[in-house]
């Protein structure tokens, strides 16, 4: 079975993730960050990864650390999870629409890690999360996995939803990425990633 758990201390945060490629999206999520936890819920019930985060982090600072630090040891996890990468599908590219907002990802678990992150907010926050740490999250989540990661938001007017959208589309390019191959075979040139 493809899982993986991490489990990461540092004087900012303490991290516990588990993640099963195979599972059903069931999500145990709590990292004191509410609307964190929505938008990682979202990302595990739509990938269809099944994943717990638990994180305790120094909120009496900011949210920085703790979105950041989730993002990287979630990457971690994937990237365990996914072991060589042989066998999957690779690719993987959605289109979300949340209400009047709509965002694109595309994605490649190619080991080259990159972002693209091209999506602009209105407000600073959505309850306790800083909407400019969706960009944070996203990059130590592509490098920390070794993910080429493109995010677009095309539009919207609701942060909110803006959000949500990109969450989503993630997920959903992923849950195509993650997703064996018929004959099990690296999809590479080189044969190997």
């Amino acid at each position: 079975m493809r899982t993986a758990t991490i489990e990461r201390a540092t004087k900012e945060t303490q991290i516990n993730v588990m993640v099963e490629l195979d599972g059903k999206g069931i999500a145990d999520i709590d990292t004191g960050i509410g609307f964190f936890d929505h938008m990682l819920t979202a990302l595990s019930v739509h990938s269809g990864i099944s994943m717990t985060v638990k994180v305790k982090g120094d909120l009496q600072v900011d949210c920085h650390h703790t979105i950041e630090d989730t993002g990287i040891v979630l990457g971690q996890a994937l990237g365990q999870a996914l072991g060589t990468k042989s066998g999957i599908v690779r690719y993987g590219t959605a289109y979300i629409p949340m209400d009047e907002s709509l965002a694109m990802a595309s994605l490649d678990l190619s080991n080259r890690p990159f972002l693209v992150f091209n999506c602009d907010f209105t407000n600073q926050s959505c309850g306790g999360y800083d909407l400019c740490m969706t960009e944070e999250f996203f990059r130590a989540f592509a490098f920390n996995s070794g993910m080429t990661l493109h995010i677009n938001l095309l539009y919207g007017s609701n942060d909110h939803h803006k959000a949500e959208a990109v969450y989503k589309a993630v997920a959903h390019a992923l849950k195509t990425a993650v997703t064996l191959n018929e004959d099990g075979a690296t999809l590479s040139t080189k044969g190997v990633l």
